[in-house]
C-alpha cells in the first residue's frame, strides 16, 4: 500500500465558473459550489487533495487583478515542496487568458492544469467531474501550464475557446512548429493595474472605439481585426495617433485559426497598419494578445521587445 507520506499532493484552486454552478428557480446558473464540494463528488483517487477557496466568479467577470490573484496563489502553491502539481478550476469564458498569464509566470515549473465545465453541475450532461478527474491525473505528469478539457490536454500558448455548447470546448490557433511557444524574458511584475483594451473592428468601421480607449487611459490596445489582421483607413489613422501618445497597438484577428500576416494594402490593410506602427500578433488571438501585451507593459518592455514577443 502507498503510505500517505508518499501519496502525491495536488492543490486545487477554486475560482468559480460553470463547473461550480447550479441553476436557480429562474434557470440562471451561477457559482454556488466550493472547491471542496467538487472534490467530494469524485471517486477515491490515489492522491492527497488540498482545496483552496480563492474566488467564486463567472470568468466573464474576472479582472486582470483577479487573474493576478489566481497567478499569485498558484505561485504560492508551487513554492510548497509538498505540492506535486496545481489544478485551477476556472470558467471557460476567460480560461485561455488566465492560462496564458500562468504560462508567462509559471510555465517552466511543476504542472499547472486548468479545467472547468461547459454544463452546470446540476445538468444531466454535467462534464465537470470527468474534467476534474482528468485534470488531477494530468497534474502528476510533466511540467508547465495546460488546459485539460473534453478528453484532451492542450498547451496554453495559442489557445482559444472553440464552442459554447459542446464538451470539447478548446482548440489551438495553429499546430506544429507554428504553435510552439517562444522563449520570452521573465515577466514577474503584476498586471493587476494595467489597462489594455480590445477594440473590435468591422467592415467599414471608424475609429470611435479606438479613440475612446485612448481617452479612457488605455496603456495598450489590441485590435480584433478582420482576416489576417486588416482594418480601415480610419483605423490606420487612429493607430498613428496612438503611437504618437506612446500607446502600442497590437493587431490580432476575429478569425480563430491560422497565422496572421500584414500582407494587404488598400489604405486599411495589415500592411498599412504595420506602416502606421501597429504590431501584428502572428498567432495569439485577441484575448491572449491582451494578456501578453499587459504583461510586457507591466514589465517595462519597449516597442522592440513587444514586437519580438508577438512575432
Amino acid at each position: 500500500m502507498t503510505s500517505p507520506e508518499n501519496t502525491p499532493l495536488v492543490a486545487v484552486i477554486a475560482t468559480g465558473g460553470t463547473i461550480a454552478s447550479r441553476k436557480d428557480r429562474d434557470g440562471a446558473a451561477s457559482p454556488s459550489l466550493s472547491g471542496q464540494d467538487l472534490l467530494d463528488i469524485l471517486p477515491p483517487m490515489p492522491l492527497q487533495l488540498r482545496a483552496v477557496e480563492l474566488l467564486a466568479k463567472d470568468s466573464s467577470c474576472l479582472t486582470l487583478a483577479d487573474m493576478q490573484a489566481i497567478s499569485d496563489r498558484v505561485g504560492a502553491e508551487l513554492a510548497d515542496p509538498a505540492v506535486s502539481g496545481v489544478v485551477v478550476l476556472h470558467g471557460t469564458d476567460a480560461m485561455e487568458e488566465t492560462a496564458l498569464l500562468l504560462h508567462l509566470r509559471h510555465g517552466a515549473g511543476k504542472p499547472v492544469i486548468l479545467t472547468g465545465a461547459q454544463f452546470s453541475a446540476d445538468s444531466p450532461n454535467a462534464d465537470g467531474p470527468r474534467n476534474l478527474h482528468d485534470a488531477l491525473l494530468s497534474a502528476l505528469d510533466g511540467t508547465g501550464v495546460r488546459v485539460v478539457f473534453g478528453g484532451r490536454a492542450l498547451p496554453a500558448w495559442g489557445l482559444y475557446k472553440l464552442a459554447s455548447d459542446r464538451a470539447d470546448a478548446f482548440a489551438q490557433a495553429a499546430t506544429g512548429a507554428a504553435a510552439i511557444a517562444p522563449d520570452l524574458p521573465p515577466l514577474p511584475r503584476p498586471v493587476a493595474e494595467m489597462r489594455v483594451d480590445i477594440v473590435a473592428l468591422h467592415p467599414g468601421g471608424d475609429a470611435v472605439h479606438l479613440d475612446a480607449s485612448l481617452e479612457a487611459g488605455a496603456r495598450g490596445i489590441v485590435l480584433a481585426a478582420l482576416g489576417s489582421g486588416n482594418g480601415t483607413p480610419e483605423i490606420v489613422e487612429a493607430v498613428t495617433r496612438a503611437r504618437a501618445r506612446g500607446v502600442p497597438v497590437v493587431v490580432s484577428s476575429r478569425v480563430p485559426e491560422g497565422r496572421l500576416a500584414p500582407a494587404y494594402g488598400g489604405g486599411g490593410g495589415g500592411h498599412d497598419l504595420a506602416l502606421a506602427g501597429a504590431i501584428h500578433s502572428r498567432l495569439l488571438r485577441p484575448g491572449q494578445a491582451r494578456i501578453l501585451l499587459a504583461a510586457l507593459l507591466a514589465n517595462g518592455c519597449d516597442a522592440k521587445d513587444i514586437r519580438a514577443a508577438f512575432a
